[in-house]
């Protein structure tokens, strides 16, 4: 079973961090599922997630991902591309299928328009790239909790906009 208490480990290995709750509006206060197999990466992006949500629940896998989004209802997700050992986006589409309502970001070491094209066409409705999650994660965050479908433009010249992805 999943639990969402503050440094449980739950189904699958899923571990959850909580930020303080006092210095956050109640009505901020919301879960983010956030999956990567590479751990040091994730504990930096939790940091930053930490900032933003109620509560993080961490996965490594494809599997864990599914039951802890289909258990917890987050808001938003948060994916590396590379979960699925494969590296196909069946996870994505599997998820979508699953939580239609759930905002997903996805991040990647890959910036190629047409890897972002292929997680947009999936379902992703965010993508960025992981040399700078630093500077564009929480922009992400706010986008889709704000608005449907939006993306980062893969343009060189514009990486500040946002544009409407094909899901």
């Amino acid at each position: 079973m999943i639990s969402r208490e503050p440094g449980a480990i739950g189904h699958h290995g899923t571990k959850v961090a909580q930020r303080n709750r006092a210095s956050v509006p109640t009505q901020h206060l919301s879960c983010v599922l956030l999956a990567d197999r590479h751990h040091g990466l994730t504990e930096g992006v939790r940091g930053l997630l930490e900032t933003a949500f109620g509560s993080v629940v961490m996965v490594t896998d494809e599997t864990s991902l599914l039951d802890g989004a289909a258990r917890l209802q987050p808001d938003v997700a948060v994916v590396d591309l590379s979960l699925a050992p494969d590296n196909n986006l069946g996870w994505l589409r599997a998820l979508r299928q699953l939580c239609p309502d759930l905002k997903v970001i996805v991040l990647s070491v890959h910036d190629e328009t047409s890897v972002r094209r292929a997680a947009l066409a999936a379902g992703a409705h965010a993508f960025v790239p992981k040399h700078s999650i630093g500077t564009e994660l929480l922009n992400a965050v706010d986008a889709v909790r704000g608005s449907p479908c939006l993306s980062r433009n893969g343009s060189d010249d514009s990486n500040n906009q946002l544009e409407k992805s094909k899901c």
